[in-house]
C-alpha cells in the first residue's frame, strides 16, 4: 500500500463528508503515522552518520573548544560594559578516555539517532497533528492551524537555549572541577550523555506554553489556579531544573529564569483561552 493511500483527510467523492473510520481504521492511520515518523528519523540519523566530522567536532565537541560562539559573546559583552575579563571564559584543555570496547561505535550510532530525532521533530509534530486534525471542529482547526511551528519552534529553541546558553557553562564548570589528589579523565559516553541532558530535557519543558494551552481548553487548568500557585510552581521549576541540569547553581540558575518567564506566558495563555471561550459560551 502506498504511503498516500491512507490519508487523515479523506473525503468521500460523492458527497464530500469525511468518511466514517472504524477503530481498525484508526489503527491502521496511527500505523503509518509511525512508520513515516520512523523515515524520518532514520533518514536524518542516517544523514548524520555519514557526516561524523562535523557533527563531532563543530556541533558535539563545540562547546568545549575556548573558540566557541558563547565564550566569545560573554567575553566581548564583559569589555562593553568595562568589566574587564570577569566575564571571559571557557573550559581547561581535556581528552576523552573510551575504556569500554566498542564505544566509540556505539557512541556514534547514539549521536546519530538523537541527531535524527531533533532534526526530525518538525515532521513528527506535523504527523501528530495530521492524526488529531479529523477530530477536530472547524474552529479548533483555525485556532490549532499553527501549533506544528508553534511547538516545533519552541522545542528547537529549548534545544539551542541549553546548547548556547547552558552547556557551556556546565561543562567549564565541570572540566575544571578539581579534588586534590585526583586526576579528571572524563569518558567519552558521560560527555555524551551531559550533552543530551543539557538539550534534550530542556526543549521539552519549552513546551510549557503549549501544554497550558491545552489543558485550559481541556477545561483542567485555569490562569487562577496558575496565579494562585505561583510560588509552588516557581519551587516545581528550580526542582526540576536542579534535576536536569549538572549540580552548579549558576546553571540552575540560568534554566530556572526562562522557565519562570514561560510559565508567566501560560498565565497569559490561559487567559485568553477563557476569555474565547466565554465569549463563545454566550453566543451560543
Amino acid at each position: 500500500m502506498a504511503l498516500d493511500q491512507v490519508d487523515v483527510d479523506k473525503m468521500d467523492q460523492q458527497n464530500g463528508k469525511e468518511k466514517e473510520m472504524s477503530f481498525f481504521d484508526h489503527l491502521e492511520e496511527l500505523r503509518w503515522h509511525i512508520f513515516r515518523s520512523a523515515i524520518a528519523i532514520l533518514v536524518f540519523g542516517i544523514a548524520a552518520f555519514l557526516f561524523k566530522e562535523f557533527v563531532f567536532n563543530t556541533i558535539i565537541f563545540g562547546p568545549k573548544d575556548k573558540d566557541f560562539v558563547t565564550y566569545h559573546v560573554l567575553c566581548n559583552i564583559s569589555n562593553t560594559l568595562g568589566l574587564g575579563d570577569i566575564l571571559c571564559m571557557g573550559p581547561p584543555d581535556f581528552d576523552f578516555v573510551t575504556p569500554n570496547f566498542g564505544e566509540l561505535f556505539l557512541t556514534h550510532i547514539k549521536v546519530s539517532f538523537i541527531a535524527g530525532l531533533i532534526c526530525s521533530i518538525p515532521f513528527l509534530f506535523w504527523e501528530v497533528w495530521r492524526f488529531v486534525k479529523p477530530g477536530l471542529y472547524d474552529d479548533e482547526k483555525k485556532l490549532t492551524q499553527f501549533a506544528v511551528a508553534i511547538c516545533s519552534a519552541l522545542f528547537l529553541l529549548g534545544v539551542l537555549f541549553g546548547y548556547f546558553v547552558i552547556s557551556p557553562f556546565a561543562i567549564t564548570f565541570l572540566a575544571g572541577y578539581e579534588l586534590p589528589g585526583v586526576v579528571a579523565q572524563p569518558s567519552l559516553s558521560s560527555y555524551i550523555n551531559y550533552m543530551v541532558m543539557l538539550t534534550l530535557p530542556v526543549g521539552l519543558v519549552f513546551e510549557l506554553p503549549v501544554a497550558v494551552y491545552v489543558l485550559t481548553k481541556l477545561g483542567l487548568l485555569t490562569s487562577a489556579f496558575m496565579k494562585t500557585y505561583r510560588k509552588h510552581a516557581f519551587i516545581v521549576i528550580v526542582i526540576v531544573s536542579s534535576i536536569i541540569t549538572p549540580p552548579d547553581v549558576f546553571s540552575q540558575i540560568l534554566i530556572s529564569l526562562p522557565l519562570i518567564a514561560l510559565y508567566e506566558v501560560g498565565i497569559t495563555i490561559a487567559k485568553r483561552v477563557e476569555k474565547k471561550e466565554t465569549a463563545l459560551a454566550k453566543r451560543d
